[in-house]
């Protein structure tokens, strides 16, 4: 996962990493919100009216488990008031999710949702305790439906929308790493969008120049931003990504950062004639794809300036959170997990 960088907060030193050969307890939380907590056997209701429409044409589903939770082992002595969030997924068009399985050892008091923006969903937890040489462990299982996307064949009627709802006005202002009022990308549009007449060609010129301006190139996990990438002319997968986000925004058009296991890629939004809006994807990165989208990975997060309340500055990616005390010498062990089963 690009810059995937867990937060952790203790008054002891800590460890991180280290598998546990410990096995958890299997628990029902029944105090999981009802809509979350189902019947692991019933089937996922797909409704059909988030199969498409005038957006992308959805094809092709695969399910695919996503694994995450949480593991803490007391080392040397007991731990206390441990509270933390992980990432869990969302339903959207192209994603459908339902919990399939949970297990927990008794040390978990609280275990609930938080929803931010409806663009990121957290599990929050709470673990009182764990007495020294004790295991804490949470995983949750969630079967995930995904679909190709593919672009639609008639674009003219697409256009930038004028009147933006304040939900997507978070979309077209900058954000951490995506330095849209740059005049770089003043400059590219300018130069992209010349003899361009609909929004879907504008956008078009605009992907292309961004991939023939910004080669792309490993950078061994640091990241210099979209003006970065526009600068260096070299960037990572995600600093690419947030270049054309970056392009879209000096434009007036709505885009934000999609992230995925291991991966990212960008999604714009416009709208047809009759006012409705569709967002759609766009990888930077490999073969064209604009409007349409082969990946099939489980979406953990739209959006790239997100406020929770573990932080006081707006997040790029929310990652894990743990924070609490060692008690007499104890030191946290911790290690979350994220595991992706069933990926053909």
């Amino acid at each position: 996962m690009t810059r995937l960088v867990s937060k952790f907060f203790f008054t002891t030193s800590l460890i991180v990493g280290g598998l546990l050969n410990s096995q958890a307890a299997h628990a029902q939380f029944n105090n999981l919100p009802k809509d979350t907590n189902v019947d692991p056997n019933a089937p996922l209701n797909i409704p059909a009216a988030s199969l498409g429409n005038a957006g992308p044409k959805l094809e092709k589903p695969v399910t695919q488990q996503w694994k995450t939770g949480v593991v803490i082992r007391a080392l040397t002595g007991p731990c206390a008031g441990l509270t933390g969030t992980f990432p869990v997924p969302l339903d959207w068009p192209e994603q459908q999710v339902k919990l399939a399985d949970q297990i927990a050892t008794p040390h978990f008091t609280k275990v609930g949702y938080r929803t931010t923006d409806d663009l990121v969903k957290q599990a929050v937890f709470a673990v009182p305790m764990i007495q020294a040489g004790d295991t804490a462990k949470m995983e949750l299982t969630f079967d995930v439906i995904n679909y190709v996307q593919v672009a639609p064949t008639q674009t003219s009627g697409y256009v930038i929308p004028k009147d933006l709802p304040g939900a997507l006005r978070k979309f077209i202002i900058p954000s951490p790493y995506i330095e849209s009022t740059n005049i770089k990308f003043k400059q590219l549009v300018r130069d992209a969008i010349d003899g361009k007449e609909t929004a879907w060609e504008q956008l078009d010129a605009i992907y292309d120049s961004v991939r023939s301006k910004i080669v792309y190139e490993r950078t061994n996990g640091k990241f210099f931003g979209a003006v970065g990438a526009i600068t260096n002319k070299k960037a990572d997968r995600e600093d690419i990504s947030s270049a054309f986000v970056a392009a879209c925004r000096a434009h007036r058009v709505p885009a934000r950062m999609v992230w995925v296991p291991d991966s990212c890629y960008a999604e714009f939004y416009l709208e047809d004639a009759e006012g409705k809006g569709y967002w759609f994807p766009a990888q930077l990165v490999g073969d064209k794809q604009f409007g349409g989208l082969e990946e099939r990975k489980p979406i953990l997060q739209k959006g790239d300036n997100i406020r929770v309340p573990e932080t006081k500055d707006p997040q790029r990616f929310v990652t894990e959170f743990l924070t609490g005390k060692g008690k007499s010498g104890g030191k946290p062990d911790v290690e979350f997990v994220r595991r992706l089963e069933g990926l053909p």
